[in-house]
């Protein structure tokens, strides 16, 4: 069997059978390496934390000044959003004295991306200097406890396609990023947690803020009834389509990780209810509660820079 050749190694090329899917080997270091040269040749910024924003919270890079602006579409190799409340921007700015970088938009499985592709930003971060990723998103409610508008904490997550092959970390290792079998019991920093709840209790938000454990579908459909009730039984509090390759990626690059998922609507575990999920509504909860996620992450990108937080 002919071998294909790749340079995805510290050590030299990896080999492997010719044939083997595109999507494990869709992106070289050479390409990360390309796009990150020409940001930093384009900017004079050189952020410290990353934060990505999930449907309806591109609002979170209000709160920056000295912004510079990019779009996906005029970045080399970078995807394109095309899900509706994404939009598509990668704006680098200061948060009082901390140089961030906000990505207006995640990529999905759903819009036809490999995972590779999903999450090529995150280790061209890695390679600008990023220290911290706090990665947001929208997400259903699962947890009888939960209500719209809750903001969600994440302890830990449940990688659903993960279990079905579709991870970001298959294919050949690249050493230059992290190792070949990461832990991700940890996935999410202890510190960054805590801190968060200490600094929502300050900001007055108690009452909404919560901690749980996520899960990634692949969408885009909004989950059954039938998927609802067994994700309760795992143990699951919110749903959702994205984050989890981020933080796995983030994780796996040794970048110290915060999620925090918005609830914006409560997923149906009843038959006889009538309510059905849709976007619109998730983009106007998303709306109205993102001058408080606003607040709530630019509290915690000066905190975490001036406490230095550097455990798990």
């Amino acid at each position: 069997m002919e071998m294909l050749m790749v340079d995805c190694c510290v050590n030299g090329p990896v080999q492997f059978p010719e044939g083997l899917p595109d999507l494990l080997i869709c992106c070289s270091f050479e390409d990360y390496k390309l796009t990150t040269e020409w940001l930093l040749n384009q900017t004079s910024h050189r952020p410290k934390v990353t934060v990505i924003c999930g449907s309806g919270l591109g609002l979170l890079a209000d709160g920056a000044t000295n912004k510079q602006t990019f779009r996906y579409q005029d970045i080399p190799n970078f995807p394109v959003s095309t899900a509706p409340g994404h939009e598509g921007c990668l704006v680098f700015g200061l948060i009082e004295d901390t140089p961030c970088v906000f990505m207006q938009g995640h990529f999905h499985l759903y819009e036809g991306y490999s995972l590779c592709q999903v999450t090529f930003p995150i280790r061209i971060f890695k390679l600008m200097g990023v220290e911290y990723v706090l990665v947001t998103n929208a997400s259903g409610g699962i947890c009888p406890d939960f209500k719209v508008g809750d903001i969600m904490i994440i302890k830990d997550h449940i990688n659903l396609p993960g279990f079905a092959g579709q991870h970001p970390l298959c294919g050949p290792n690249d050493e230059r990023f992290g190792i070949r079998f990461p832990c991700m019991s940890d996935a999410y920093c202890k510190d960054l947690r805590r801190l968060a709840l200490d600094v929502g209790s300050e900001l007055g938000c108690s009452d909404f803020i919560r901690e749980g454990v996520y899960c990634m579908v692949s969408g885009p459909n909004f989950e059954t009834i039938a998927e609802a009730r067994m994700l309760l039984i795992l143990g699951c509090d919110s749903v959702g389509m994205s984050a989890v390759p981020e933080v796995t990626v983030a994780k796996h690059c040794g970048l110290r990780v915060l999620g925090l998922s918005l609830i914006t609507n409560m997923v149906s575990l009843d038959y006889s209810r009538e309510e059905k999920a849709n976007h619109e509504e998730v983009l106007q909860i998303s709306k109205m509660r993102a001058e408080v996620l606003q607040k709530l992450v630019s509290a915690l990108i000066s905190r975490c820079q001036q406490q230095n937080i550097n455990t798990n």
